[in-house]
């Protein structure tokens, strides 16, 4: 065997007393990606009778953060999983138990199941994550000579959109969101019951992304599954989260926005080339507050925009090698736009009077973020004031599936309790959905 070969193990907790089974993370000193040094403070621990560091046994690499800051864990249980050349950790012997019981997706469910008659829902916690590379309008433009920054700012409300870095995936921008959502809400991580991802971009055909974060969350024995409804997306999953809560299946449910649409603009393409940015958002649908009560769902499709905005090739990367298909995002503009424009307005319409709304009772309306001329256009057709709709597409762009938990990560801040909260989106299929929420 090669001495310096590198391969991966768990680490965990140095023994505490035999009186103490259970520690809190107060704060980790190394990320995902860090290298270290044997004895190096890796994070800061508190026990019942003392605060310790936990140190590290060898060199190596931070491969997973199986923990939150702040999240209670057994002793028994791992608590990072690293990547060392050390020969002898090999042997090395844990001070627990290396494996803890895996519950089965069906205790999982009989130990999630609401007491009889539970049917309202809450919204808890939101988690965001855009990439750091911040993509201008002047920097695309200089594409099109007839183009100007200005131009795309009056056509589209973009200025500027955050793309991922070479080496991200949306997996490492859901599992971002998904740590922030989780640690807002208010939740153990450990009593996630499910995960609904959104995405038109998975990592790779299967599996899911939304296992792929089950699997950096450390969350085992739960259901977790994808879905495509585009820019829907998300309020689709809140819509999937709602009915398992209700159906007794779970009761805390994880739902993901994530989508990563920069490399699939084809960069002479002037209808869709400027529109999209990356981005994740989540948060946790919960069978208990406290939290934001989803007071009505309202779920459609529309098969006139079937071919409107579209992707033949799956996946978010463009394959090298024989595919037949047009591998890019094709917008069809103006049919887009009057269809969009339309379905947002009834849309609208729609919701208010299901959840026995006045027109003037929403706060605000939080729509997809798809394009500011779509927005203005759908509000003056529901006679709505635009400046009750709330955008942040000026410097976010179009994220998708991602769009809407982005924006209240950023509005939820100046909200009350009681507030009202319309959110609805329109995506290609073309998919509608709207979201009554009580602050």
């Amino acid at each position: 065997m090669i001495q310096d070969e590198a391969f991966r193990l768990s680490l965990f907790l140095p023994a505490q007393g035999a009186a103490e089974t259970e520690v809190v993370i107060i704060e980790w000193n190394v990320a995902e990606g860090d290298r270290f040094e044997a004895g190096q403070t890796l994070a800061q621990v508190d026990s019942a009778k003392s605060v310790f560091d936990f140190e590290a046994p060898c060199d190596g690499k931070v491969i997973r953060r199986l923990h939150l800051e702040g999240e209670p864990l057994a002793l028994n249980e791992p608590v990072m999983e690293i990547e060392t050349t050390d020969p002898a950790m090999r042997d090395w012997i844990p001070p627990a138990p290396a494996e803890a019981e895996i519950p089965s997706p069906a205790a999982a469910r009989q130990a999630a199941a609401p007491s009889g008659g539970m049917s309202e829902v809450y919204l808890r916690g939101f988690g965001g994550y855009l990439p750091e590379r911040v993509v201008t309008n002047e920097e695309l433009a200089q594409r099109f000579p007839n183009i100007s920054a200005d131009y795309v700012y009056q056509v589209t409300g973009i200025r500027r959109r955050h793309w991922a870095a070479d080496d991200e995936k949306p997996s490492d921008m859901a599992y971002a969101a998904s740590l922030e959502a989780i640690r807002r809400s208010g939740v153990d991580a450990k009593d996630i019951d499910g995960i609904i991802l959104a995405t038109t971009t998975p990592d790779v055909a299967m599996p899911s992304t939304a296992c792929i974060v089950q699997d950096r969350l450390s969350l085992r024995g739960i259901p977790a599954f994808d879905l495509n409804a585009a820019c829907s997306g998300w309020l689709y999953a809140v819509s999937m989260a709602q009915g398992m809560i209700r159906s007794g299946l779970a009761r805390h449910v994880l739902t993901v926005g994530v989508d990563m649409q920069s490399r699939l603009l084809d960069p002479d393409d002037q209808s869709a080339f400027f529109i999209f940015g990356d981005g994740a958002g989540a948060t946790v649908v919960s069978a208990t507050g406290p939290g934001h009560r989803v007071c009505d769902v309202l779920l459609g499709s529309d098969t006139r925009g079937l071919r409107m905005a579209r992707r033949e090739a799956p996946g978010y990367v463009v394959l090298d090698g024989q595919w037949s298909a047009d591998p890019w995002i094709r917008l069809e503009g103006p049919s887009l736009f009057r269809l969009a424009a339309e379905s947002f307005s009834q849309l609208v319409r729609d919701s208010l009077r299901r959840a026995g709304w006045k027109s003037d009772a929403p706060r605000w309306i939080v729509p997809h973020q798809a394009n500011a001329r779509i927005l203005k256009a759908a509000a003056k057709r529901c006679a709505l004031p635009f400046e009750r709709f709330f955008l942040n597409v000026d410097h976010v762009g179009n994220t998708s599936s991602a769009s809407i938990p982005l924006a209240l990560t950023e509005l939820e801040a100046g909200l009350q309790q009681g507030d009202k909260l319309l959110l609805c989106s329109v995506g290609a299929g073309m998919t509608t959905a709207a979201v009554a929420v009580e602050w």
